[in-house]
């Protein structure tokens, strides 16, 4: 089966008929061809999540959270995203039939906007949501409370609100097991709120592997990475985000502590990067591997590139993955604002075969 569903034994138990599924999961893993030798490694691969159905990991809770809905006979679907998870739930919902509402986060990318609206998901902006951890707490408030009142889940990619539902992205960590890859030593994963590094950690627990699971975040939403590196047994939140990179701008601690802790049981480490380093390696993960990722998924190898640094990481003899979670397409404008790219050129016909000539000499 192609879909995270192969993997039920592990997930909570819905019945085949209401399951809806979109092909989620069983992402390809592929080699790295140029970067990794780049960098001196021997073993780099990539875990491309933005080749599920809406572009994102995201996918792999939606799945779960939606199906869990229409085994309950809920026909009304409220939740927060600052794009990848209302993209999904949009999706989802719109196979299943069900009303789909998303209060987004100030500053989400149209490209995530306009995927959710064409879903036919209604779409409302919250200003300083996701930004102001105060406006951020008092919108979440109302909508828990909301929802405990109306007997609905509450769908946020976090253990803290949909534990059952995040099963689904713990089947990521299930697929690296199954992987034709005899063992993988190092998975460098982003974080925002944590929800993604925990649920590896706990695949990464529950398949029996022996991995080592390293949290990666920008610096201007360091709630989790420094405290594990420092030694702390807890998240720590900021003031406010400062990062430009959608979807890691979660200022809150959410899924923190317990990423600490699993992180330091599988013998892994929190990485800060810079803004600067992320849209870096995304440009090289689109011109030297043909990824062409959102800047959250870049965020994995800007980490794992200071894990190298620190010589923290085996070039030569351990085996590497980073999580590319999302696709490029979520975020066009992240590209135009900071890769500078020109206008084509318009020639008339007779001018081909000099360009041609020309570019050929490059």
């Amino acid at each position: 089966m192609n879909s995270i569903w192969r993997y039920d034994s592990f997930l909570p138990q819905v019945s085949e008929p209401c399951r809806v599924v979109l092909g989620e999961g069983n992402t390809p893993l592929v080699k790295s061809r140029r970067i990794g030798k780049a960098l001196g490694l021997e073993n780099l691969y990539f875990k491309l999540e933005n080749l599920n159905p809406t572009g994102s990991y995201k996918d792999r809770f939606a799945a779960v959270l939606v199906s869990e809905m229409v085994a309950a006979g809920q026909k009304f679907c409220i939740a927060t995203s600052s794009g990848n998870t209302g993209a999904a739930l949009s999706a989802y919902c719109a196979a299943a039939g069900i009303t789909c509402v998303i209060f987004v986060v100030d500053g989400a990318p149209s490209s995530k906007i306009r995927q959710m609206q064409l879903y036919g998901a209604h779409i409302r902006l919250v200003k300083g949501f996701g930004l102001d951890p105060l406006v951020t707490a008092k919108v979440f408030g109302i909508l828990e409370k909301y929802c405990a009142a109306n007997k609905l889940p509450l769908p946020v990619s976090a253990y803290r609100y949909c534990p059952s539902a995040m099963r689904g992205v713990e089947t990521l960590a299930l697929e690296l097991k199954d992987s034709t890859i005899a063992n993988i030593d190092h998975i460098f994963a982003p974080a925002g709120g944590g929800g993604l590094t925990l649920a590896v950690t706990k695949g990464v627990i529950s398949s029996g592997a022996n991995s080592k699971v390293h949290c990666v975040q920008p610096r201007g939403n360091d709630t989790i990475t420094s405290p594990l590196r420092d030694h702390a047994s807890m998240a720590r939140a900021v003031a406010a985000s400062t990062t430009r990179i959608s979807g890691l701008q979660v200022p809150s601690v959410l899924d923190g502590n317990q990423v600490i802790e699993n992180c330091r049981a599988l013998g892994g480490n929190g990485y800060v990067v810079s803004d600067e380093s992320v849209f870096s390696w995304q440009k090289r993960l689109a011109t030297q591997e043909g990824i062409f990722c959102e800047p959250a998924g870049a965020v994995a190898l800007a980490g794992l590139e200071d894990a190298l640094l620190r010589n923290e990481v085996s070039p030569r003899n351990e085996t590497v993955v980073c999580l590319i979670t999302g696709s490029g397409f979520k975020d066009m404008e992240n590209v135009h604002q900071n890769f500078q790219l020109t206008e084509p050129q318009t020639i008339e016909e007779t001018k081909i075969s000099r360009e041609i000539e020309v570019l050929n000499q490059h």
